[in-house]
Parts: C-alpha cells; structure tokens; sequence
C-alpha cells in the first residue's frame, strides 16, 4: 500500500486555501513562546488578571527588542495533549483576555511598545466563559486598544479566529505570516451555518477571502512575512529574522508619532473598512 505523507495528501485533495488551514493549525507550529523567545531577549513572564484567575491560553510581560523595552502578549498553544490542555488549545476566556489588557495598559503607562502574537480558533465559548463576561472582555479590549496612548504591533502567527483573535489586533500595523488566517469563524462553522454541510468546508474556506495575500489585497494586512519551504516548524529564524528587521524599521518611526498623530492614523486604519460597505 503506497503512503502518502500528510503534507503531500494536502496537494492531493484540498485546495490553496484549504491547505493553508491545514498548515495553520499543525500541532508543530510554533507557538507565542517560540516566537517571543527567539525575537526577544530577557523576557519576563507575568500572570493573572487580577480579577479571577490566570488563563494559560494568554501569556505576557515584559521583554528587550535590541535596548529597547517592550511588552509582548500572545496567545499560546500547546504541542501536545497536556500542554493544549493547559493552554485550553489557544481559546482564552475572558480572564486571557483581561490579563492582556492588564499588560497592556502597565505598557501605555510606561510608554513601552505593545507586540502581540496571534494564533487562535477563537475565544473559548464554554458556559463558564460566557457567564464570567467573555463578550464584555473582549469588546473592553476593542475599545482600549483603539485608545491606547503607545505603538501597537499585531502579528498573525497561525489562525485567527473572529473577535477572540480581533481582541489582540487592533493595532497601528498587523502582519501576518505567509500560513496565517483571519476571518469570522472556521470554514467547517461557516458551511455548517450557510449550507447546513460542513463537509463543504473547502468550498467555504475559498469563498471566505482569509489567507495574507487576500487580506493583504483587502488591506487587513500591511505585511506578509514569508515561511522556509521546509516548514516553519524545521527553520523559525528564517521567518523570525524577517519579524526582526521589520520591528527595527516600524518602532522607531511608530515611537516618533505624537500621540494624537498614532491615535489618529490608527482610527483612519480602521476606519478604511467602510469603504467597502458602502
């Protein structure tokens, strides 16, 4: 019987964008911690929300990008069963999403530049979670980050999953790796709400327009940071230097914005989407 290995069935029976999906959510992808620790240096973890409890699909702190003091927060996964249980496989409830802005807010008063790493199927949408106020925190994020007085950088690591990836990306710049997705929800929960079949989940992966170079096109993104061919998981320095030179250029001239010049070409930023509406 012939093997077909799993990277090679992909080409085989999905489409491009389908198999994006696929790479994105490879329990080998490097996660936030990854990321953080070879952009990084001196990284010093925090924890706690200060309300209920600390949620281990978010982690954060304080780190050094070359001299410069920065606060990093991102969603975390694990690369096996006992670490995405700890980490509740990368879907924050809404204490991930309170610590975050904890962290974030301890940086708009030091003036240190916020970087967040992205990487979720979506807020986690368990009973619990609802009832400790998982909407509230995550428009709460919406609503500060829209406001928050120092540079905002977002990067879109793997998936991006609705207002649970949203509540980490309001920023003054988002990039996104060349495998990253952001779109309103799953193509499985996508054709199972619109035709009732999610085993047409290929068809509406295409349909949804949530792979970097769509989003790049529809100005989501500004950046798209390209991966080794190997696979990420073989060769992260190849994408990371990337994130490094990009960081080196992007800080100094977001840190050299007045406030009112940042707050107001965010809200241009954002405010571009409706254009497409109308």
């Amino acid at each position: 019987m012939l093997f077909v290995p799993p990277e090679a069935a992909w080409g085989i029976f999905m489409n491009d964008t389908m198999r994006k999906v696929a790479i994105a959510r490879k329990i080998a992808r490097p996660n936030t911690k990854e990321f953080i620790e070879d952009i990084f240096e001196d990284f010093l973890e925090f924890h706690g929300d200060r309300f209920y409890a600390d949620d281990g699909a978010v982690i954060g702190g304080i780190a050094s990008f070359e001299g410069m003091p920065v606060t990093v927060v991102g969603i975390q996964k694990g690369h096996d069963l006992e670490e995405n249980v700890k980490c509740n496989f990368g879907q924050p409830g809404p204490e991930g999403y309170r610590k975050a802005l904890r962290f974030m807010k301890q940086a708009e008063k030091f003036k240190r530049p916020v970087i967040t790493f992205i990487n979720t199927a979506g807020a986690y949408p368990g009973i619990g979670a609802e009832e400790r106020g998982q909407g509230e925190a995550i428009a709460r994020n919406l609503k500060e980050m829209s406001n928050l007085k120092t540079p905002v950088i977002s990067i879109f690591t793997g998936e991006g999953g609705s207002g649970g990836a949203l509540a980490l990306a309001v920023a003054d710049t988002v990039w996104m790796l060349e495998n990253g997705l952001f779109s309103v929800l799953s193509p499985e929960g996508f054709a199972s709400i619109l035709w009732r079949d999610p085993s047409r989940a290929e068809e509406a992966a295409t349909l949804m327009k949530m792979t970097a170079k769509d989003l790049m096109k529809d100005r989501v993104v500004d950046r798209i940071f390209y991966e080794p061919k190997e696979g990420i998981e073989n060769n992260l320095k190849f994408t990371t230097d990337q994130i490094k030179a990009a960081l080196r250029e992007t800080l100094p001239e977001l840190r050299g914005l007045s406030i009112e010049g940042l707050l107001g070409r965010r809200y241009k930023r954002f405010r571009q989407y409706g254009e497409f509406v109308e």
